[in-house]
């Protein structure tokens, strides 16, 4: 890292105090002014940080908003992980990482909170939905690729949607008491088709 400029102020080393003061003002401008308009640069310059510090410290925008709101799992990083592969086999990477981390009781627990607050606190729901329209269906829209990338990966989205709040919020029978290997099995095959574009000679 570059030696701070003799003389410049308002920087703050790389301390835990610095993360702390980092993420309060995190928190509070994604609460107030949404995913989409903020930026790293602007955090940082309130928080009195090079803006390398906040890459240090959390990697991305989307480490950074996980990290001030206090998700242990973070969506947008987990579809990271799981569009990492063949292509052909997404819609089960995509499902597995969701059942896996929906049903370790910790995670699921803190994933249940967050969902019932989006239903409960408007602020939040519409910040959480500008995350997941960049972060989310439009990866996946650029991973698809084609004229109707959007489409399809917003119909995905939602089917994924469906399946979380089947099995996790309603805990609709018997989706919520079947065993990972056989949802996967039940449900990848639907998910696989709407990537698919309904338009000929659209891929």
């Amino acid at each position: 890292m570059n030696k701070p400029v003799a003389g410049s102020r308002g920087r703050r080393p790389g301390s835990p105090d610095t993360r702390a003061a980092i993420l309060e003002v995190a928190r509070r401008r994604f609460l107030d002014q949404g995913y989409r308009s903020v930026s790293l640069r602007s955090i940082a310059a309130e928080a009195g940080v090079d803006v390398a510090l906040i890459s240090y410290f959390f990697g991305s925008k989307k480490g950074l908003f996980g990290a001030a709101l206090g998700l242990v799992a973070n969506p947008p990083e987990l579809l990271s992980s799981a569009l990492r592969g063949d292509r052909a086999t997404m819609p089960e990477r995509v499902l597995r990482t969701i059942l896996t981390t929906w049903d370790e009781p910790d995670l699921g627990g803190q994933l249940e909170v967050m969902a019932v607050a989006l239903m409960q606190e408007p602020e939040f729901a519409r910040l959480f939905r500008e995350v997941l329209e960049r972060e989310i269906i439009g990866r996946v829209a650029e991973y698809l690729g084609g004229a109707d990338a959007p489409q399809r990966a917003a119909a995905f989205s939602a089917q994924v949607a469906g399946i979380i709040f089947s099995r996790y919020i309603l805990r609709l029978e018997p989706i919520a008491s079947m065993p990972a290997d056989e949802l996967v099995r039940y449900l990848s095959p639907g998910l696989r088709a709407v990537l698919r574009s309904p338009h000929p000679g659209w891929r």
